[in-house]
């Protein structure tokens, strides 16, 4: 197993969920060992690069933000990292003229497709995986998020929401070749018709409709289409931990648990990991058969902990 980039740029123009906004994004290829990184092209200088990684994480309130030291921030990556990881993409420019990432139809899928118009490519470099040595979990009261040590890449998912329509789901998804494009990608977002008001006073969602997410009013959809899986809110809460882990910089070797866990159990996950170097190992990617990919390992396991 190579690293991987794409063949060739293509662009995409869409409504960012919180900011709404219009934004324009063009996915580019990448050199070996590159990773993913953004590249804000509103914003002059060299301060415009932004590593898709988990110690950039700046932000996890209703998404995943990444920033630099400049103080430069790009929100809203979970459903592109997660597109990215389902498509084996290790290396790629991601560059963009706003803070946020458009959303799309709120799933991974249109970034999927995207990346299968360009083509992928691989590249003259092996891949490299982060194998969980030992189990390590992180905690909020009830809810929680852990990884498991296991031969492959699994995701156990738990969401409860009693006394609604979506109610408790659980789900668990072994990240096989293909397991991500069938049983997860078009998975959408999700969120309460009563909560709208509340949250574009706090200046999220100001994008949101129903053409970029499922929406609940007391105990009905109100997309006309419906759902697209009979378990499809427990499916996205799936969709966004493969983005926040994809952000290790390695593919996981593991399975990971989150019992209604969100971005910010995902990432201080990761962090909790990489601060144990005992909870992790780097191995050879090339014998693992899974259907996630993230950035490259190019440097020393203690290179990647550094920030840790």
């Amino acid at each position: 197993m190579r690293q991987k980039t794409l063949k060739t740029s293509i662009s995409c123009t869409g409504i960012s969920l919180h900011s709404g906004e219009k934004v324009s994004m063009n996915l580019c290829p990448a050199g070996i060992d590159h990773g993913i990184k953004f590249k804000r092209t509103d914003i002059a200088g060299g301060g415009s690069i932004i590593p898709a990684r988990w110690d950039h994480v700046v932000d996890t309130r209703l998404n995943t933000t990444l920033g630099n030291d400049d103080g430069v921030t790009v929100s809203t990556v979970e459903h592109l990292m997660s597109a990215l990881a389902g498509s084996n993409i290790d290396n790629a420019l991601i560059e963009i003229n706003g803070p946020e990432v458009p959303i799309m139809d709120g799933s991974a899928a249109p970034f999927m497709f995207l990346v299968e118009c360009a083509g992928v490519v691989e590249q003259r470099s092996e891949r490299r995986a982060i194998r969980i040595e030992k189990p390590i979990r992180v905690t909020d009261g009830d809810i929680f998020a852990e990884f498991i040590p296991d031969d492959g890449f699994v995701i156990d998912f738990a969401i409860d929401y009693s006394g609604t329509v979506i109610d408790r789901q659980e789900v668990s998804v072994p990240m096989a070749a293909g397991a991500f494009n069938n049983d997860v990608a078009r998975a959408r977002t999700f969120g309460f018709l009563s909560e709208v008001e509340q949250l574009r006073a706090a200046g999220l969602a100001r994008g949101g409709s129903l053409d970029n997410a499922i929406v609940i009013s007391g105990d009905e959809v109100m997309n006309e289409d419906g759902l697209r899986y009979d378990d499809e809110f427990v499916r996205h809460k799936v969709l966004d931990a493969v983005g926040d882990l994809y952000l290790a910089g390695a593919p996981i070797v593991g399975r990971f648990r989150g019992e209604c866990s969100g971005h910010t159990l995902n990432n201080r996950l990761l962090r909790a990991m990489f601060a144990d170097t005992e909870a992790w190992s780097v191995v050879p990617a090339k014998d693992l058969d899974i259907s996630y990919a993230t950035m490259p390992v190019a440097a020393e396991k203690v290179a990647m902990a550094a920030t840790a």
